[in-house]
């Protein structure tokens, strides 16, 4: 506790992020265990301030891993349609109650590890799905905003349910997030 009002004070004094925010995500079905995402607040602030919402109002319990295509990125967070047992056609279509949050784009390249948001066409369109990537994607740099990186767990990621489906849908049982606690 005195280490972290430390750490809070002595960053309130230089300006600076007091601790790191982050994810821990306990996966279940064909793969099992738990991610560890670093958080970028100091880069996208308002997208890691929307996904440690979410994820503190225990929103992305229980969402599943709707849309992933082998070789490029396994994605989750469609709080609205994405629940398990839900109608999976609707899966990716859905977001929060909240508004959309605008893009905070960056220089951090789309590596395997990368956490982005996904967004629809328009790039302010981010709202709660979000993706984690299997290798480098760097068509995506400056297209779409990076919120994090995985730092344990991507043997987890990467052995997610593969998507059979179009444009990489989940046929059947997918993966999913069991639970999502915020950490610093």
């Amino acid at each position: 506790m005195y280490k972290a009002v430390t750490a809070g004070l002595c960053a309130a004094l230089i300006g600076t992020t007091a601790l790191a925010t982050g994810l821990e995500i306990e996966v279940a079905g064909e793969a099992n265990g738990t991610v560890k995402i670093d958080l970028f607040e100091d880069v996208a602030p308002q997208h890691v301030e929307r996904i440690t919402t979410l994820a503190g109002q225990g929103a992305y319990d229980g969402v599943v891993f709707h849309r992933v295509i082998e070789g490029f990125m396994a994605q989750t967070g469609d709080v609205e349609f994405g629940k398990e047992g839900a109608d999976m056609r609707r899966a990716g279509m859905g977001g929060s109650d909240m508004p959309d949050v605008p893009a905070e784009f960056s220089d951090i390249p789309f590596d395997k590890g990368v956490v982005g948001m996904a967004r629809a066409q328009n790039p302010n369109s981010a709202n709660s799905q979000f993706f984690i990537m299997f290798d480098a994607g760097h068509f995506l740099n400056g297209q779409y905003t990076v919120v994090g990186r995985v730092t344990e767990g991507q043997d987890i990621v990467d052995s997610i349910k593969l998507g059979t489906g179009p444009n990489g849908a989940v046929i059947g049982q997918p993966d999913m997030m069991k639970t999502v606690t915020v950490t610093e």
